[in-house]
């Protein structure tokens, strides 16, 4: 075979390569472009950058259970994000900068309870919500004053938001576009995850199918305008928040990857298309060496299941990437100091897992909003770790573990499970066994009944936790000082919002939302470009989350019993 052949080859799937596992490796790893850095211990040992027999995979080569990437963080540091919103738009931005000026190096977005659930700050059901538990995003407006004087083309934006994921979309791309940059110049990611909302987080608007057309069009969209945009973050996050076991995470959460990967072939788009695009987020949470396994495991499930059921053979198609953000359920609020421990540790398993991306969690954030200086210590935790602990100099440096590499093997055995019983339900489609689960409570139950049985644990001190049911000299201490969000950001945010709505043209936004009711009612169309429209008249989160609600109804779950 030719070296051009060979080359090519690389590129792809890997299948029957040409050259042993190892030796593909080398060559991937010396065309890797390194970080100027001693990769050495404090006694200066030199350290390889992998460890292992040579003929097993090693990080970079299919089934990239040790990583994605051949030389990993000898190469890239993962992205350092913080999760910032609060009050008004003008409040973020100062803390957006704050957060790039300490080294943060990616944007994460929080948006308000209305803001999530497709209301504007005015609706009645949002009174005493606005601006607390993130920003408050009504209109174009908003988005604008929130990115002020950042460079979006010069830093990746996450945003977490997953109903009104289409319209926040428009808006971050019509805010740049006035600003200057081009949407094909864009980097970041949006949530995007709307199946998770029903099994977890329970913040969606639109039956199943009609918001898997929603997030199936701006795939679409994004594939042919926004190519360095990540469409979806297939979220486990909110699947643990919930109460989920790590295995029920992994499974649920690539059960979903795999649901939106058919959803998007049955639209037309071949798998190399849009899966490179696809990313991850999940949970870290305190079960040191279990988090490490769930992130090998997923790796190396997506791989073969990518390449195998769904004909993926581009090689970034079957790299699963994802962010990682540690335990906000792990956090007490007693004692709220030795959070930081916590949050450590689960930093450290993201690290150890391979992670593209990670937030840590703020001490006090369980009991508010963080505090600048509990921000800025979550930031100097990922900053130690990188600069400081020496885990960046090898790849997947608990890989041959006995313990883990059966961990890994176990993790990745109840997740077939659960993948069998949902291709069942779904009679040979795992998205329409997703869809059955979804209406029958099925997901619902499974979490349900895991969180009920941990914290039956808790409560009997099967399982200690520290400051809640035992240890508890410091409780008695002085909380700390917390963020606190008062009733005049409302006011303010709702004042903004009359003011912009009186100085928008009223034909051009009702004849821009009279569009997505049109468009709503064409399976076949796309509704990002009229959604484009509709947030460059300054229409509302709620005008275009309703207009669509007209056509497509909304979502009344029928509880699990």
């Amino acid at each position: 075979m030719s070296k051009g052949a060979d080359d090519q080859q690389d590129k792809g799937s890997g299948r029957s390569p040409a050259t042993s596992p190892g030796e593909r490796w080398e060559r991937l790893y010396g065309a890797s472009k390194l970080r100027d850095a001693d990769f050495e211990t404090l006694s200066g040992i030199p350290l390889e950058p992998v460890y292992g027999p040579p003929e097993e995979p090693r990080p970079g080569v299919y089934p990239y259970t040790r990583g994605p990437y051949a030389s990993m963080y000898r190469s890239k540091l993962w992205t350092m994000r913080l999760f910032a919103g609060f009050g008004t738009a003008e409040d973020t931005n100062v803390r957006f900068k704050e957060i790039l000026r300490s080294g943060g190096d990616g944007l994460s977005t929080a948006f308000d309870l209305p803001t999530l659930m497709g209301r504007d700050s005015d609706d009645p059901h949002s009174l005493g919500e606005v601006g607390r538990c993130g920003v408050a995003v009504d209109t174009l407006a908003d988005v604008e004053d929130l990115f002020s004087g950042i460079d979006l083309g010069s830093v990746t934006t996450s945003m977490t938001i997953n109903s009104p994921a289409a319209v926040l979309l428009a808006m971050y791309v019509a805010a740049a576009e006035k600003a200057g940059t081009a949407r094909a110049a864009l980097g970041g990611t949006i949530q995007n995850d709307i199946l998770k909302e029903y099994q977890a987080q329970k913040e969606y608007v639109f039956p199943p199918r009609p918001s898997m057309r929603i997030v199936t069009d701006m795939v679409r969209f994004c594939t042919a305008e926004m190519p360095k945009w990540h469409t979806i973050s297939v979220s486990g996050y909110h699947i643990r928040e919930a109460g989920s076991t790590a295995a029920q995470e992994l499974a649920f959460t690539l059960a979903n990857g795999f649901a939106y990967v058919e959803a998007a072939v049955a639209a037309g788009l071949p798998v190399d298309r849009f899966a490179p695009r696809l990313s991850f987020f999940f949970n870290a949470h305190l079960d040191f060496f279990e988090e490490i396994a769930k992130y090998r495991a997923a790796r190396r499930i997506w791989a073969r299941w990518m390449r195998e059921r769904y004909g993926a053979e581009e090689e970034r198609s079957l790299q699963l990437r994802f962010h990682t953000q540690t335990a906000g359920c792990s956090l007490t609020a007693q004692q709220p100091e030795v959070n930081i421990v916590r949050t450590a540790i689960e930093a450290l398993a993201g690290v150890l897992g391979g992670t593209q991306s990670l937030h840590t969690n703020s001490m006090d954030e369980v009991l508010a909003l963080p505090t600048e200086k509990a921000a800025r210590i979550a930031l100097r935790t990922q900053q130690v770790l990188a600069n400081e602990v020496g885990v960046v100099n090898v790849a997947d440096p608990l890989g041959g573990s006995y313990f883990v590499e059966a961990l890994t093997d176990t993790m990745e055995e109840k997740a077939e499970e659960i993948f069998a019983h949902l291709d069942a339900l779904g009679e040979g489609s795992i998205l329409e066994g997703v869809y059955a689960g979804i209406e029958e409570g099925w997901f619902q139950g499974e979490i349900a009944e895991a969180a009920y049985g941990y914290e039956r644990k808790i409560s009997s001190k099967r399982r200690l936790v520290v400051g809640v049911n035992a240890y508890f000299e410091g409780n008695d201490e002085e909380p700390p000082e917390i963020l606190r969000i008062g009733p005049e950001v409302e006011e303010l945010q709702c004042k903004r919002l009359a003011t912009v709505k009186a100085s928008r043209s009223p034909a051009e936004v009702e004849d821009a939302l009279e569009a997505i009711r049109r468009t709503a009612g064409e399976p076949t169309a796309n509704l990002m470009p009229d959604i484009l429209r509709a947030v460059a008249a300054y229409a509302t989160v709620g005008e275009i989350m309703a207009a669509m609600a007209d056509v497509f109804g909304r979502w009344q779950e029928t509880p699990s019993i």
